[in-house]
């Protein structure tokens, strides 16, 4: 079987969300494969990123590239005149899977079967969550364009199933549930690491924190984690334990620092930015605590792999956190500022609480493995082939 796979999402730097989740996926797949699959990895950059494609040097991949300036690969020749054709780049294929929404021309000609990988459909759900470029660019994509011409869908959890049969209208006979992989396995994290770390980010302080972990921006419910401390702070006059809000600057941050601002406990509120992957280990394993008030997950990740260290955790009742948790950790009404801060309290100061969620979490967090996905996916793509020949 040749499979063909779309690896544009892998040319951040720093990898994150979706590209974090096709890198890990990815080497899973490779480890899983039979030795008879053979696979193509296409990428389009102006730039000569060469040398970061070596970590994906195999037997049996080969790697592909086109030199077009991205911007006027996607919206004049993929976008406007559907051109070059992706089999004219990369050669035929049997299946061809994209594991995110990108702009992609197929011929006709070689009937290739085209798998989807759709995270979450928050901007259609939720458009207000996004600013005016996002929504633009979704709208170029014509997401449910690319939704409807896959032959597979893969949704990374049920309530991301749910809303492509609901808002695309996609046959749910044609979209399949595969659960994300865990990023994370808990390691021993030695003392000298710890030090390191707070050293790097803390400058040295030694204080225990409610860590959250996501991108700055309007769905994740920053604002109400701040208003929920605060309220915490008021009713917990003795306390030390600092906010620690890790992450990359999104959108739409205006409203998040202003409430950031006229916090009276803003000096315990950190602002951490992005935290290089290496240190993730550490940053989760020292939280006293993780709070995730999203109003929309397709899946959510940061949860499970706080839980990975047995950290108790605070997360909304909607979209995907439920079924990802599975009862593993408190379940807050995002929108209730005053129930997030009751529930920081009573975690925090029951001590057979916390203990029990510790438990629970890293029960669950054992449930996700990146070769369950892996395997899930090579029979998607084998009994996908087969149909082919029927």
């Amino acid at each position: 079987m040749k499979i063909g796979v779309d690896i544009r999402v892998l040319m951040d730097k720093k990898y994150s969300g979706v590209s974090e989740y096709t890198a890990n996926l990815l080497k899973a797949i490779l480890k899983e494969s039979e030795s008879d699959n053979q696979f193509v990895f296409y990428y389009n950059s102006g730039k000569n990123i060469s040398k970061r494609m070596n970590e994906w040097k195999r037997d049996n991949v080969e790697i592909v590239a086109s030199s077009y300036p991205n911007k006027f690969f996607n919206y004049f020749l993929q976008k406007i005149f559907s051109y070059p054709k992706i089999e004219n780049i990369i050669g035929e294929v049997d299946i061809f899977w994209s594991p995110h929404f990108n702009f992609s021309s197929f011929s006709e000609k070689y009937k290739t079967k085209r798998v989807l990988t759709v995270h979450d459909l928050s901007f259609i759900r939720y458009p207000k969550y996004f600013n005016w470029r996002q929504n633009l660019w979704h709208r170029l994509l014509n997401v449910k364009k690319i939704i409807s011409n896959s032959d597979r869908v893969v949704a990374v959890s049920e309530n991301t199933k749910n809303d492509i049969v609901d808002l695309i209208k996609k046959d749910k006979e044609d979209v399949e549930v595969i659960y994300s992989g865990n990023n994370l396995l808990k390691k021993e994290i030695k003392k000298v690491e710890v030090e390191k770390f707070r050293n790097k980010y803390f400058a040295n302080s030694n204080f225990p924190y409610i860590l959250y972990l996501g991108t700055i921006e309007p769905r994740k419910n920053i604002s109400n984690l701040i208003k929920a401390y605060n309220l915490f702070r008021e009713r917990n006059e003795n306390t030390n334990i600092k906010l620690v809000l890790a992450g990359m600057f999104g959108w739409k941050t205006k409203k998040i620092f202003k409430e950031y601002k006229k916090s009276k406990y803003r000096e315990d509120i950190i602002f951490l930015n992005y935290v290089e992957k290496e240190d993730k280990d550490v940053l989760y394993s020292q939280a006293k605590l993780f709070v995730y008030p999203s109003f929309y997950e397709g899946f959510g990740f940061p949860p499970l792999e706080a839980m990975t260290y047995g950290i108790p955790t605070i997360c909304s009742n909607v979209s995907s956190l439920p079924e990802i948790v599975s009862g593993s950790a408190l379940m807050i009404n995002p929108f209730n500022v005053e129930e997030i801060a009751i529930a920081i309290e009573n975690v925090l100061k029951d001590k057979d609480y916390y203990n029990y969620l510790s438990e629970k979490s890293l029960k669950r967090a054992q449930d996700f493995s990146w070769d369950i996905s892996a395997k899930k996916y090579l029979q998607l793509f084998k009994d996908l082939k087969n149909e082919e020949r029927k």
